[in-house]
């Protein structure tokens, strides 16, 4: 069977024409296109889009019917899917020492796309969408939610695990009269958060979050906050990111994990997005997240509403393409596009989940009352 008849045979298997009318089905631009994705599957889709040899009007909707049918999972791997697979076994591939790949490769080379995309608080995670009807609203019901769920209050020392450009962290400030220390490890995101939090009671440090010292001067924190961090951290390192949260923290205080999650424990990114959006990438499944908090906090409350970054998605890729000023033939753009709307299509086929979990250290006394 020819690479062509592989491809249309999966298209056909999830309702895809190829050349087809709807706008989820598949133009292709360059036959070479057909061998390129049955040898490198998931990371030969990706070039090839971004090499213009193929095109699609609603790529969310496609990669739902792909995600749902687990499409990938029905090719061959390659064998450089394999020595990937192998290595991500064997190493760990978010040591300290690799702590900042994903800053130096990723976040400090995309400040423009994401100013391009997020809202009036420049905010890298998912938005609430419960009564939002903006993008803006989204992200300020999410720091809301957030706030509601730590029960914060004036004075209270917050710390910020991965605080992007610092967006929560003004909000705790100036909304709740908050104090936050939050740490990043990307130089470029450290510096714009300083500068839009003025002066707001905000710190930020360059550091991995196991360097403690570096950030903590011995005092417990109130409460501690990580929102898409988590994603970074390894499968390896779960444990020590929990442990080391726990330390920092005051007894009986409140730490909430706003993380993209999995619905099965895996050890490997996809290769696409691990070789051109978050390298050494890796998303938590309720297992792994479950054994790495054993002995260490409680878990008082987990949501999902992963639905809700279909919705942020496509809010981002539309003020993208408003906002970027580069050509639409760039292979950037191409990439960013890709990005953005093949992930909208991950979450909204439910392959992928975003959770907020409230995890209190020793209990919260007289019980946590769930927030929505």
């Amino acid at each position: 069977m020819s690479s062509e008849d592989i491809v249309r045979r999966l298209a056909d298997g999830i309702g895809v024409c190829i050349n087809g009318p709807n706008p989820f089905d598949i133009q292709v631009r360059n036959p070479a296109a057909y061998g390129r994705i049955v040898a490198h599957g998931s990371l030969g889709l990706g070039e090839s889009y971004m090499d213009g040899w193929w095109d699609c009007d609603d790529l969310a909707e496609l990669f739902h019917r792909i995600s749902r049918h687990q499409v990938d999972r029905q090719l061959r791997p390659s064998a450089a899917l394999v020595a990937e697979m192998l290595k991500a076994r064997l190493l760990n591939l978010q040591s300290l020492r690799r702590a900042r790949i994903v800053a130096t490769e990723h976040y400090d080379q995309t400040i423009d796309a994401y100013r391009a995309m997020t809202d009036r608080w420049i905010t890298l995670s998912c938005g609430y969408w419960k009564d939002a009807g903006t993008l803006d609203e989204a992200q300020e019901a999410k720091f809301s939610l957030i706030a509601r769920k730590l029960r914060l209050s004036a004075g209270q020392r917050i710390l910020d695990v991965g605080c992007g450009f610092g967006a929560f962290a003004r909000f705790a400030a100036e909304r709740f009269g908050c104090s936050v220390v939050g740490i990043n490890v990307s130089v470029e995101q450290a510096r714009a958060a300083r500068e839009l939090a003025g002066s707001l009671p905000v710190e930020v440090h360059v550091c991995d979050y196991r360097q403690t010292s570096t950030y903590w001067d011995g005092r417990p924190f109130d409460a501690a906050v990580s929102t898409g961090m988590f994603e970074h951290v390894g499968w390896r390192n779960y444990r020590a990111y929990m442990t080391t949260v726990a330390e920092v923290l005051a007894p009986g205080g409140l730490f909430l994990l706003h993380t993209v999650g999995s619905n099965t424990s895996s050890r490997m990114n996809d290769p696409w997005f691990d070789r051109y959006i978050f390298p050494n990438g890796l998303l938590p499944s309720i297992a792994q997240i479950g054994a790495s908090i054993e002995g260490l906090f409680v878990m008082e409350d987990w949501h999902n509403f992963g639905i809700d970054y279909d919705k942020t998605l496509l809010a981002w890729n539309a003020n993208f393409d408003r906002n970027w000023p580069g050509s639409r033939t760039d292979r950037f753009y191409r990439m960013w596009r890709y990005y953005l709307l093949a992930a909208a299509g991950m979450f909204r086929s439910r392959e992928k989940q975003l959770w907020q979990i409230v995890l209190s250290k020793g209990g919260t006394r007289g019980g946590y009352a769930s927030v929505r």
